[in-house]
């Protein structure tokens, strides 16, 4: 159903929005009559792309030649543009939609981008997929939600998952290049799953809800006391420059993330 731009999707007791207009943010995710996402303009669920968390002094290199993004989180740029834009609607049929947008400045390389969202009674699975439509480009794309820490129904989520390494922060909030074991949080950290992301978050008494993906990258922050972010990405914080994946017009980046989900009440 479409009411304006929001885009809304159910499928048994689970319901979803989605507002292209807002970056194509998916605006609430509600199971069980229970909203699961954190509310507000900048909050929901907002894809990264065509570059997740921050590149350092937003530059990044492609072809010999320095690119500057926009300085969003001085002193670096972060999160990529289509958070920022408003996406054009290609299809909703009341259990599925798809969503596009075009990339122009500041990004400096023509190039398309694909979000499909396909929400089951007991699943959700987002795709992505960055398309160069003339040189090719360094690349990422994954998603960062805000989920509610509290349900309101007792005990704060809890996460649970096994990386095999961290990504050591530096003080300048990059990955210094050097993995260690994993160290407890609170975190604001990206972590390596080689055989695939696989967290589950669950809310005692409430609901269980477990994201897995074929990606090997995911991004934890729980430093705020109102919501917890758990980011399946295609590469690391800084990515573009330390280990760039080229997208040409003969082949495409694409991610796709799981979301399932049991209630526990």
């Amino acid at each position: 159903m479409t009411t304006d731009t929001i885009i809304s999707l159910s499928a048994g007791d689970a319901g979803l929005t989605i507002d292209p207009e807002n970056g194509c943010r998916l605006t609430s995710l509600r199971l069980w009559d229970t909203e699961l996402l954190r509310q507000g303009a900048k909050f929901g669920v907002f894809p990264m792309v065509p570059w997740c968390g921050r590149i350092e002094l937003g530059r990044f290199r492609s072809g010999g030649e320095q690119y500057q993004m926009p300085i969003n989180s001085a002193p670096h740029a972060i999160h990529g543009t289509g958070r920022d834009t408003a996406w054009n609607i290609v299809r909703s049929d009341g259990r599925s939609a798809a969503f596009t947008y075009d990339l122009v400045e500041p990004w400096p390389f023509p190039g398309r981008v694909t979000q499909s969202v396909e929400l089951d009674e007991n699943s959700l699975t987002l795709t992505m997929t960055v398309e160069a439509t003339g040189d090719p480009f360094p690349a990422q794309a994954g998603w960062h939600p805000w989920f509610l820490r509290n349900l309101a129904r007792g005990k704060d989520v809890e996460l649970t998952f096994e990386p095999e390494w961290q990504e050591e922060r530096g003080a300048d909030h990059l990955p210094t290049g050097r993995r260690i074991p994993p160290l407890p949080g609170p975190w604001d950290d990206c972590f390596g799953m080689p055989d695939g992301v696989d967290v589950t978050l669950t809310w005692p008494g409430a609901v269980e809800l477990r994201i897995t993906s074929r990606t090997e990258w995911v991004v934890i922050y729980d430093e705020q006391a109102e919501a917890v972010c758990v980011e399946a990405q295609s590469g690391p914080p800084n990515g573009l420059n330390t280990v760039p994946r080229p997208v040409t017009p003969a082949d495409p980046l694409e991610i796709s993330a799981t979301w399932t989900w049991r209630s526990l009440a």
